[in-house]
């Protein structure tokens, strides 16, 4: 399970930020292609953030879909799942989005 020392690295460089200020809300974006489970992602955050200025604070995950653009056709298409192909069957893809895994925002008070 990767994804309890992604949300560990989100955690610590979230409560770097936060410079001793107490954190309410986390967001991060995460892409289709990172192969991340955000329910996954929640469950860790629960854990990792016992006893830090982000104990208590909520993670608000927001998922991006793949996408991409095909050199044959020409055509930008949302990935349904995490095959890079173009509707029209070609393998000649540039990923456009998907990849992203970034804090977004952060609240603190």
């Amino acid at each position: 399970m990767h994804e309890l020392s992604i949300t560990q690295e989100v955690v610590d460089a979230v409560c770097e930020r936060a410079g001793g200020r107490s954190v309410r809300s986390v967001r991060v974006r995460v892409g289709a292609l990172t192969a991340v489970v955000p329910d996954a992602m929640r469950f860790c955050f629960d854990l990792v953030v016992g006893g830090t200025v982000a104990q208590g604070a909520r993670l608000d995950v927001e998922q991006r879909p793949a996408t991409v653009h095909c050199r044959d056709c020409g055509a930008d298409v949302v990935l349904p799942d995490q095959i890079l192909l173009c509707r029209c069957g070609s393998a000649d893809v540039v990923v456009t989005a998907g990849r992203e895994l970034q804090i977004v925002s952060m609240e603190v008070g």
